[in-house]
């Protein structure tokens, strides 16, 4: 009977260090994509600078299969093609679909 009581508690702990260690991991990560995310606009606002300054122009990227998509009026097939192909977030997708369909009505 104490070995149960034993054995249950050992369990008990090392289920709540499980928990603990999964939960201090994840605040890690967030802290550490949001370090990434961060470190990456910055590179992005310097590259827009030189491009900028050198007066280069950068053609926008292609997306055929949004594109025909939005031609027959498949917004949302739209947006997820592009978040398959970019691995945009809803957000960005949806934005930048909307910016192809402007570009396609001109």
């Amino acid at each position: 009977m104490g070995t149960d009581i034993l054995t249950v508690v050992v369990l008990g702990a090392l289920l709540l260090g499980l928990v603990l260690l999964v939960v201090g991991t994840a605040g890690i990560e967030r802290r550490e994509r949001q370090r990434i995310a961060a470190r990456l606009a910055t590179i992005e606002n310097k590259l827009d600078a030189v491009i900028t300054h050198l007066g280069a122009v950068v053609p926008e990227p292609a997306y055929p299969e949004v594109e025909n998509l939005l031609r027959g009026d498949r917004l949302i097939d739209a947006v997820r093609a592009y978040r398959a192909e970019t691995g945009a977030d809803l957000l960005t997708a949806k934005q930048a679909v909307d910016a192809i369909a402007a570009r396609l009505r001109a």
